[in-house]
């Protein structure tokens, strides 16, 4: 039977947690592309918006050739000279960015996300009260994995274990993930009390971006875009710090609207993917399509 080894509910969660805890960022780019602007220098970038998500971040840089390279210290980011350094000259063409707000488990390392295992990283925003569905959909292997105290790295383990039954198969992998997805939908408890189950989930090649319970953006940063045309400040043309050439394409999703851009909020109980290559791909999976 698939069990987790040790802890089986949430009994430190913080009652009183705010309505929105934690931040999520995620970026797939038709080219390598380093991320400055978004991490430190826009009006809602991560930074900015860690001194109310002060316990923790982490970054997960994804580059061809190299595979992952991921980060994470128990800090708060816009007061760690760390992450200032590490955010002005990664480069890559995926990221996935975390700035935690606790609501399960102390500020340390082990909780701080995005989780990485294999070629899979994992973020997540929001708390999951009832792990007792997913416990049961998690293997052992996976669980032994654990080494925090959050009910999102047991999250993480409980989808990789679906990923794993897929056997590397990545068309059996969407499709677990779209049966993950539609039972949490189904499944009150996740939201029910301030919870939440929105993550961020990437292998390198695709980007999963899910909704649930907590805002979520996404902005189509495409040099043929009318808006893009338009507007030249370094806002909006040069937002990840690099010169925007005439190939470059990229698909950023955001807890918010990082900057002044025409984002598109993603609907509640959506599930998208976003696939890298010279023409990235944006797929809803789940859900109503975004509207125009």
């Amino acid at each position: 039977m698939r069990h987790f080894p040790h802890k089986t509910g949430l009994s430190n969660v913080d009652e009183a947690e705010p309505s929105q805890m934690c931040r999520l960022l995620g970026v797939v780019s038709s080219e390598t592309t380093t991320y400055g602007f978004s991490l430190k220098e826009a009006p809602k970038s991560l930074a900015a918006l860690s001194r109310e998500h002060p316990d923790g971040w982490g970054l997960a840089v994804h580059a061809q050739g190299r595979g992952w390279s991921v980060q994470r210290h128990a800090a708060c980011a816009g007061e760690d000279h760390r992450f200032d350094d590490l955010a002005g000259r990664a480069e890559g063409e995926v990221l996935i960015a975390h700035i935690r707000k606790k609501t399960v488990g102390p500020t340390r390392v082990e909780n701080t996300h995005p989780f990485h295992r294999g070629t899979w990283v994992f973020a997540h925003n929001g708390t999951i009260r009832d792990l007792s569905r997913m416990q049961r959909g998690t293997s052992a292997s996976r669980a032994a994995e654990v080494e925090g105290d959050t009910d999102s790295e047991r999250y993480f383990a409980h989808l990789l274990t679906l990923i794993d039954e897929a056997g590397g198969d990545r068309a059996r992998e969407r499709g677990a993930l779209v049966g993950a997805v539609h039972a949490m939908i189904d499944d009150p408890s996740l939201t029910q009390g301030g919870g939440g189950a929105n993550f961020l989930l990437g292998d390198g090649h695709t980007l999963y971006a899910f909704r649930l319970g907590r805002t979520l953006h996404v902005l189509d940063r495409n040099v043929m875009h009318v808006v893009r045309r338009q507007r030249t400040s370094p806002e909006t043309s040069a937002a990840l710090e690099t010169p925007w050439s005439q190939r470059r394409h990229a698909y950023l999703v955001a807890s918010e609207q990082v900057t002044d851009e025409p984002w598109k909020e993603i609907p509640t109980a959506t599930l998208v993917a976003i696939t890298a290559g010279p023409r990235p791909r944006f797929d809803v999976l789940v859900g109503a399509p975004l509207e125009p």
